[in-house]
């Protein structure tokens, strides 16, 4: 074999290797970080901020939404039970942070202290109210939000829809659309959103 035969079989070779390393790399780094930015995989949960268990879950929820990141997108709907007597008021409160950009801190505050005012039978609005006041949000724009038709509307719309979706107790979880039926542990949603992924 000549020995510009020789160099063209060795630049063919190197061209080969080069080729496949990259086709290689490119299929390893689609699969080991599957993107949810096209929507692959939603967390939907239906709760009701009066529910010890959605405060039990609260913590497992935040810590997979750190994880995750633009991953997974996760999204909130209320689901206020008739038997907890603030949960609905509860819920508007929330959509009335919402108004003034501090939707997830009324959440987090609200559960953070369900302890006070949850099971209560009297109307906790003064405790609301205290939290917004808390949360450095304008009052009295809260307040006239917590009497807004709109925003109770929008609470009594979301859990019609998650009743139609077969909702009967809180929180109750959907991934990618089907209920989630194992306990709504950090470790068992965990899982079920990395199948998701894994899809």
């Amino acid at each position: 074999m000549s020995k510009n035969a020789r160099l063209s079989l060795v630049i063919v070779a190197v061209v080969v290797v080069v080729v496949a390393g990259f086709l290689l790399f490119s299929r390893n780094d689609t699969t080991a970080a599957p993107q949810s930015a096209d929507g692959k995989v939603t967390v939907v949960e239906y709760l009701d901020m009066e529910c010890p268990s959605c405060r039990a879950a609260f913590p497992g929820v935040e810590k997979l939404k750190n994880e995750y990141g633009d991953r997974v997108t996760f999204t909130v709907k209320h689901f206020p039970l008739p038997m907890h007597r603030n949960a609905e008021l509860a819920a508007i409160a929330v959509e009335a942070a919402d108004a003034q950009g501090r939707k997830h801190e009324m959440f987090k505050a609200l559960f953070e202290s369900q302890q006070e005012w949850g099971g209560q039978q009297t109307s906790q609005r003064a405790k609301f109210l205290n939290v917004a006041r808390q949360l450095a949000l304008d009052t009295a724009a809260f307040e006239k939000a917590l009497d807004d038709p709109t925003l109770r509307d929008r609470v009594l719309a979301s859990r019609a829809e998650g009743a139609k979706l077969g909702v009967q107790g809180t929180p109750t979880f959907f991934i990618n659309g089907t209920k989630f039926s194992g306990a709504p542990s950090y470790d068992n949603l965990k899982a079920g959103i990395d199948r998701e992924l894994a899809k």
